[in-house]
């Protein structure tokens, strides 16, 4: 998958579906010469990217936001040093929670898990016992996934999360493959955005957006006019945040 750069040499990866962008910024950083860089935009924070870049590659991952906010976060990426990725055994992919802020964690695991196709598996590695995502794993997808600690000491867990067949692509299941924040935008646009959000994710797969009112009318709206199947959760409600989970339901045959 490759997209052509606008006439400001960026790449705007918002035209692609969240996995897609994943795969093309993975392989773009991998490829990148010493010193060389690349800008590229996207429709929310790609932090949690940085952070799976840093575990693989180490501290030569240069990370400048040129653009915070909305619907346009631009980053520029750049090798600041020659490196060697970490060679995986059994993993497709390395999360090292060490270096990133307790508070971030679940962003990070999630974001990444939901990206991740069936029978992989992803490692992580803290310096402590991660038990509420565990907890996490175990409240939405027990029985669609395999949670295994390789190494448990004092100071050192390394933990390898699988991706069963079933998990997060199922029926039932889903992954969360996108999340956003309406606030800061006026009615209409949150609109564009939410039905735009909706159209770029496949069956079993969800996002979650945050409002400062509740979108019940929104619901209603999808409800009347939806060709496909969906389901609304709420995480939060109210009284000032407004926090929900939609979900693109996978037909049963």
């Amino acid at each position: 998958m490759s997209i052509e750069k606008n006439i400001n040499g960026e790449l705007d990866v918002r035209v692609l579906i969240p996995i897609e962008r994943h795969k093309l910024l993975i392989n773009l950083f991998k490829e990148l010469p010493l010193n060389d860089d690349f800008v590229f935009i996207n429709d929310h924070d790609p932090l949690p990217l940085f952070y799976e870049l840093r575990s693989i590659y180490g501290d030569v991952v240069g990370w400048d936001y040129l653009n915070r906010g909305g619907r346009e976060w631009k980053v520029k990426v750049k090798r600041l040093e020659e490196s060697k990725e970490v060679e995986f055994e059994g993993i497709s992919t390395l999360l090292d929670l060490n270096i990133a802020e307790k508070s971030k964690w679940n962003q990070i695991v999630f974001h990444r898990y939901g990206m991740m196709e069936a029978n992989t598996t992803m490692e992580l590695i803290a310096s402590e016992d991660p038990v509420d995502i565990h907890g996490i794993f175990i409240r939405k997808f027990e029985g669609k996934h395999k949670w295994i600690y390789k190494k448990k000491n004092e100071h050192e867990f390394v933990i390898h999360i699988t991706k069963l067949d079933n998990s997060g692509l199922g029926d039932d299941g889903f992954s969360v493959v996108n999340e956003f924040d309406l606030r800061p935008f006026p009615p209409t646009e949150r609109h564009e955005m939410f039905y735009k959000a909706f159209a770029d994710i496949g069956p079993g797969e969800a996002f979650e957006f945050t409002n400062d009112h509740d979108p019940k009318p929104l619901y209603y709206q999808m409800e009347a006019e939806s060709k496909e199947p969906f389901r609304w959760e709420y995480l939060e409600k109210g009284p000032e945040d407004w926090k929900v989970r939609v979900i693109k339901v996978k037909n049963k045959k």
